[in-house]
């Protein structure tokens, strides 16, 4: 009998809990909490009911359920896309599309796309595909933001039809090949050598010109001193044949002028025989003294034969 009581009430223990049990977790189903910047969706059996603004709220359990949430902040898909271009150079160009769910368009947003990031990306790669290929290389460097622009435009115009509204796109990065790329450096380089090949002429033209311009200068003003030179001595030999006409009675401006000329070739030998290393020889210059040269080396040659015998 107390056995009996035992399960007895063993039993009734069991489905009282488990009703209490149930009665919690339908409590539970029926509070839902709804994030900042979020919304969500709620479906009925499987039918769009309502939109659940963020906080916290309720609905029937077991036949309300929220299928999803959504973010409302800007987001960021990156899509990399290999093309080439009209100079047929294979190159990966990567976009970042950074978009947002209209608040107004989430219903569109979730019921009218089924994955909105492959999609996105499609119309992405159809885009570049369309527009790398009529540019060469390098227009590709330097036009990379009118490639941006018309992915804004054109992939903002299809999007906002399904509840996507594009804040921007932007171009991160052009990779060519890595041969292309060294090869678009040596180019630079030989570019910046030559530059500097010229740069380094127009120096020494204008350093040759310069010294030019001094060796005129110079030469000029040797020819100034020259000239000042001469001008000394004439005044000086001028006073010379007036003074020495004056002490030597008799004396002529020619006798004057042979005295100094020879005082000036015994100075001169002078100067010449004080060096020791001395290698200059003194030789006529007219025919006529070549001429007693060769007299006087015949003769000598004569005497010394005529010496031997």
């Amino acid at each position: 009998m107390v056995t009996s009581k035992i399960l007895y009430w063993g039993i009734y223990g069991i489905i009282y809990c488990a009703i209490g049990l149930f009665v919690l977790l339908t409590i539970i189903k029926s509070i839902y909490v709804i994030k900042q910047q979020t919304i969500g969706i709620i479906e009925r059996f499987g039918r769009f009911k309502n939109l659940c603004s963020p906080g916290i709220g309720f609905l029937i359990p077991y036949v309300d359920h929220i299928v999803t949430r959504k973010s409302l902040r800007i987001q960021e898909l990156n899509v990399k896309v290999e093309t080439k271009t009209q100079d047929n150079v294979f190159v990966n160009v990567k976009i970042s599309v950074q978009y947002f769910i209209v608040k107004d368009k989430v219903y569109d947003a979730y019921y009218k796309l089924q994955d909105p990031h492959t999609q996105m990306s499609s119309y992405v790669f159809d885009l570049i595909r369309a527009r790398v290929p009529t540019l060469k290389l390098d227009e590709v460097f330097e036009k990379k933001d009118d490639l941006a622009d018309v992915v804004k435009k054109e992939l903002g115009e299809t999007m906002d039809d399904f509840g996507y509204s594009i804040v921007n796109a932007l171009v991160t990065d052009i990779d060519p090949d890595q041969k292309v790329k060294e090869a678009m450096n040596e180019i630079n380089a030989q570019q910046r050598m030559k530059m500097a090949a010229m740069e380094k002429g127009e120096g020494n033209k204008i350093l040759v010109v310069k010294a030019a311009e001094a060796e005129a200068e110079s030469k000029k003003l040797q020819g100034q001193g020259i000239a000042n030179q001469r001008s000394a001595i004439i005044e000086g030999l001028k006073r010379n044949i007036a003074e020495f006409g004056e002490a030597v009675e008799g004396a002529s401006g020619k006798d004057v002028m042979n005295l100094v000329l020879m005082t000036q070739y015994f100075d001169t030998l002078k100067e010449i025989g004080a060096s020791a290393k001395a290698t200059i020889v003194m030789v006529p210059s007219s025919p006529g003294g070549l001429t007693e040269i060769s007299k006087q080396i015949r003769e000598a040659i004569i005497v010394g034969e005529k010496a031997t015998e």
